[in-house]
């Protein structure tokens, strides 16, 4: 039996686009900790075969973890992104995606730093690497185009994160300006919330939007996307987040706080999203979502 859906499966022409910071596998565990992957990953299991987005950005998974995203999704999915490490392991950002639905027809991996092009590369304070992977895709049912970006910025240096805001959102603008008719989502754990000046810079000018604020319906409480497997709090900061450009549409958001037994996947909780591409008419059908 599947689990019930904060929103599920969707129709086209919607999408549905998640963010989910999955924790790392940590090696050494006291005894009965929330932290424990051998019993996380039961529930990451539960939660992605009820949810199955179209587009899932993941982060901090190690190459076992990522494995576990695929086959909880299913065989519809595929998935990019390497390892951070110069040696190409190492946590991943990877984007998985409904192959059914979306033709994948690029995508790459860059490292946030002054160098980009060089994998492993660091720069502006961070001792973590931290990397970006987008993916470009031509949506098989409405023929309109999708770019994705997937990202987790630093936790320790502002620094890092506001530099790296920035130049996420000048690839974001250079990504539009090539391809105009092409519609642009980043998800990611930015580390900052609402509040923060990295928000601020993402959301500058007319470009990028806060899918939670510019959603026509909120199908949650605003929950504090980092819990740490405490209590949940309304009105926590978020600091995951889906970040639309303005050919998207965002139909309905929530911040999925589902526990199992009282027990918590992730020490952050996924954020999600159903969103239309601007150029497909408020006249087809968006009802029926799982």
């Amino acid at each position: 039996m599947t689990d019930v859906a904060l929103i599920g499966r969707v129709e086209p022409p919607a999408l549905h686009v998640m963010t989910f910071n999955v924790r790392r596998r940590i090696p050494r565990y006291r005894p009965g900790s929330p932290d424990d992957w051998t019993e996380r990953k039961r529930l990451v299991r539960r939660l992605l075969a009820a949810e199955q987005p179209t587009v899932l950005g993941v982060q901090e998974a190690l190459a076992d973890q990522v494995e576990v995203v695929a086959d909880a999704l299913g065989d519809r999915y595929r998935w990019v992104g390497t390892g951070r490490d110069p040696s190409g392991r190492g946590e991943r950002c990877p984007i998985y995606y409904d192959a059914t639905r979306l033709e994948l027809t690029a995508w790459r991996q860059l490292a946030l730093s002054a160098t980009p092009d060089l994998h492993g590369s660091r720069s502006w304070g961070n001792v973590t690497r931290r990397i970006l992977v987008t993916a470009e895709f031509t949506d098989r049912e409405t023929r309109t185009r999708l770019m994705a970006f997937n990202t987790h910025l630093d936790h320790i240096s502002w620094r890092s994160r506001l530099h790296s805001a920035r130049m996420i959102v000048r690839l974001a603008q250079a990504a539009r300006a090539a391809d105009p008719a092409a519609a642009v989502v980043i998800t990611g754990d930015f580390n900052a919330g609402e509040d923060s000046a990295v928000h601020r810079n993402l959301v500058l000018g007319d470009g990028l939007r806060d899918a939670w604020d510019a959603a026509d319906e909120r199908v949650t409480p605003q929950w504090g996307t980092y819990s740490g497997y405490r209590r949940l709090r309304v009105g926590g900061r978020r600091i995951d987040h889906i970040l639309v450009d303005d050919g998207l549409d965002v139909l309905r958001a929530g911040i999925n706080a589902t526990r199992f037994d009282g027990r918590s996947p992730s020490d952050h909780e996924p954020v999600q999203a159903v969103l239309r591409h601007r150029r497909i008419g408020r006249t087809h059908r968006t009802e029926g979502d799982g």
